[in-house]
């Protein structure tokens, strides 16, 4: 993996926030704000997830999902 460096401006409080965390959990105020991007990263892949979802139910067309899964389910048997 490559790292980058980057400067960042955050509010007063937040800084002192993010001191405090980083603190508490025994961490680099660093290893807090990464694991703070890969929350992120996980919750727009979970939006993304959910929009797929949305956007492709009911496409199935001929018959009860559930009862078409259990039928297929009851041939492994």
């Amino acid at each position: 993996m490559s790292a980058k460096r980057i400067n960042i401006t955050i509010a007063d409080e937040d800084k002192l926030w993010l001191g405090g965390y980083a603190k508490e959990h025994k961490i680099s105020v660093a290893e807090a704000v990464r694991k703070g991007i890969i929350l992120l990263k996980k919750g727009e892949a979970a939006r993304a997830y959910q929009e797929l979802g949305s956007r492709t139910c009911g496409i199935w067309k001929k018959q009860d999902g559930l009862t078409y899964q259990q039928k297929m389910r009851g041939e492994w048997e």
